[in-house]
């Protein structure tokens, strides 16, 4: 007979990850996603798994309208939310991509543009987008786990798939380049280089910064390369911002850093997109400054160093 602990070990195995995969594209939390794929893995627990035909086709619809439920009310405190909203940082994708069977276009992206796409999309059009478009399910099965027909599934997947690739062009960058745009971006910020920063940045680079109303952020996108480095230069400026030390870092797959003040503390996630009119360039920076959202970076960075 199987024990709740071996359960539990086979749960971590074999459904985890995907389903926090799942959970943070929904969400765009990775806190959140974890506390999924724990109610998840408690409901499970009370099952008799005699009964259950597909495991992960089971656990799957569970999470799904888990998560449902949860961007209800995450909608209304968004409509709340003070400045801009940022997904939180996620610094290790590889762990949560939906599998190695998966090729779906956009299976292993978890960028910050493709996450702010999806936030446009209603929680239905979302949840079928990435059902049917990440995680490759037929619309038979993406309407059983919606609990609507094949057709209608169909209809909310295209029309989510239209919004993203409307807002969103995705944009390979090897490692070599990651390299070369933080390296370039680090030098010209830890010089106060104004000039220098704005030449990395592409003419129409935006920045979005999510403070949260916890601590100071810029309000509202800031567009254009001169703009954004004399704005990014000024903060670094600031006598608050002195002893600030960069830790190299990819950042939703991106070329990014952690940034430490003098005392250690993590103030803020960088993430910078290549530009995708201006070869070797900037064309975002992503800055999360809510500390709310930093927690879990704290955390992933505590469990990488083995500290429990």
């Amino acid at each position: 007979m199987t024990t709740l602990a071996e359960r539990a070990l086979r749960y971590d195995r074999e459904h985890a990850r995907s389903l926090r995969a799942l959970s943070y594209r929904m969400l765009g939390s990775r806190a959140e996603a974890e506390d999924i794929v724990q109610e998840a893995w408690m409901r499970w627990a009370e099952v008799d798994e005699s009964t259950v035909q597909h495991a992960g086709a089971f656990l799957s619809r569970l999470v799904t309208n888990l998560c449902l439920d949860k961007l209800g009310s995450a909608a209304a405190r968004r409509e709340q939310y003070v400045g801009v909203w940022l997904p939180e940082p996620l610094l290790d994708e590889a762990g949560w991509s939906p599998g190695p069977e998966v090729q779906a276009e956009f299976a292993e992206d978890v960028s910050v543009a493709f996450m702010l796409a999806l936030e446009r999309l209603s929680p239905l059009e979302r949840a079928a987008f990435l059902l049917h478009d990440v995680f490759d399910l037929d619309f038979d099965e993406v309407g059983r786990r919606l609990e609507r027909d094949a057709a209608a599934c169909r209809k909310l997947a295209s029309r989510a798939r239209n919004h993203v690739k409307t807002d969103y062009a995705r944009h390979e960058v090897d490692a070599e380049e990651r390299d070369r745009l933080f390296n370039a971006f680090s030098e010209a910020l830890g010089s106060l280089d104004v000039d220098a920063l704005a030449r990395v940045l592409a003419d129409d680079c935006v920045m979005l910064a999510d403070g949260g109303g916890k601590v100071s952020a810029v309000a509202r996108p800031l567009h254009g390369g001169a703009l954004i480095a004399q704005t990014f230069i000024g903060f670094a400026r600031l006598p608050t911002s002195q002893g600030w030390r960069l830790q190299a870092m990819r950042i939703n797959g991106l070329p990014g850093c952690l940034v430490f003040d003098a005392a250690g503390t993590l103030v803020q996630t960088i993430a910078l997109a290549p530009s995708a009119t201006e070869s070797g360039r900037i064309g975002a920076l992503y800055v999360q400054r809510n500390p709310d959202k930093l927690a879990g970076v704290l955390a992933a960075l505590e469990r990488s160093a083995g500290v429990v």
